[in-house]
C-alpha cells in the first residue's frame, strides 16, 4: 500500500462500528494517516479496549459508545465529537446488522424494522446531525459501507440487501443536496470480507462465490479500509455520489 502518512492530518473522523472488522481497520488506517478518530460501537468496554490499544500506538482517539439505531445516540456522538475536537471532517457509516438469514416471507415485522432502522435510517440521521457542522467549516466527507448484496437478488439476505440498496441511493441523494456545500458522499460495496459477519454465511456458499471470483479470495478488512481512506482524503476530492464495488471481480 502507498504511504498515506499525513493525508488526513488535522482532520477529525467518526467511524461507527469501529471496534472490530472493517470499522476497526478503517479507524486504524485513518489514525495512521494523521486523523483524530472517534471510536464508536454499542459496547463501552469494546470502545475502551480499542482506544487503549490505539493510544498505545501513538494515535489520538476518543471513545464514544453509541447505538446507531437510536437517534439520541447519534446526536450525542456528533455533539461529543464537536465538543471534544472542535470540528468534524469525515463520517464513516460502517455499523450495520444482518440478524437473520431467511426468505422474506419468514421475516417478522420487528426484524424488518430493526434492519432498516440500523442500516438505513441511521445514515439519514447521521447526515442530519453531522452535515450542518461540516458545511459551516467548509466541507467534509461521508463514506458509507454497503455490500454487493445490494446489487443482486439473494435467497436469504432480503432485509439486509434491501437496506443496503436503499443506502446506495441515499448516498446519491445526499451527494446532490450537499455537494454545493462541499460535502462529498461516496459508498463502498464490499463482497465477501474476512470479518466476524462471515461466520454466519454457509461455507458452501462462500466456496461457490470464491470459485467464480477472479481473484479467488475474499477481501481483508484493511483492503476495504484503504478505499475508505481514499474517499475520505483529498485524493478523491472531485468524486461524490459514487459506488465502488470491492469484490475481487465477483460481479463481473
Amino acid at each position: 500500500m502507498v504511504n498515506d502518512k499525513g493525508v488526513l492530518a488535522d482532520r477529525v473522523a467518526i467511524v461507527t462500528g469501529s471496534t472490530r472488522g472493517i470499522g476497526r481497520a478503517t479507524a486504524e488506517a485513518f489514525a495512521s494517516a494523521g486523523a483524530r478518530v472517534v471510536i464508536s460501537s454499542r459496547k463501552p468496554e469494546a470502545c475502551d479496549a480499542t482506544c487503549a490499544e490505539m493510544r498505545a500506538q501513538g494515535h489520538q482517539v476518543l471513545g464514544v459508545p453509541a447505538h446507531v439505531g437510536k437517534p439520541e445516540d447519534i446526536a450525542r456522538l456528533v455533539e461529543t465529537t464537536l465538543a471534544h475536537f472542535g470540528r468534524l471532517d469525515v463520517v464513516v457509516c460502517n455499523a450495520a446488522v444482518n440478524p437473520v438469514f431467511a426468505e422474506l416471507q419468514e421475516i417478522t415485522e420487528e426484524t424488518w424494522a430493526k434492519v432498516m432502522e440500523t442500516n438505513l435510517t441511521s445514515v439519514w440521521r447521521m447526515a442530519k446531525a453531522a452535515f450542518p457542522a461540516m458545511a459551516a467549516q467548509g466541507g467534509g466527507s461521508m463514506v458509507l459501507l454497503s455490500s454487493t448484496a445490494s446489487l443482486v437478488g439473494t435467497i436469504t439476505e432480503g432485509p439486509y440487501a434491501v437496506s443496503k440498496a436503499a443506502e446506495n441511493h441515499l448516498a446519491r441523494q445526499l451527494a446532490v443536496q450537499w455537494g454545493p456545500r462541499n460535502i462529498r458522499v461516496n459508498t463502498i460495496a464490499p463482497g465477501l470480507t474476512r470479518t466476524d459477519m462471515i461466520r454466519n454465511h454457509d461455507p458452501k456458499m462462500i466456496a461457490r462465490t470464491l470459485e467464480r471470483t477472479p481473484l479467488r479470495r475474499m477481501a481483508e478488512p484493511s483492503e476495504i479500509a484503504s478505499i475508505a481512506l481514499f474517499f475520505a482524503s483529498d485524493a478523491s476530492r472531485h468524486l461524490t455520489g459514487q459506488l465502488l464495488v470491492a469484490d475481487g471481480g465477483g460481479l463481473l
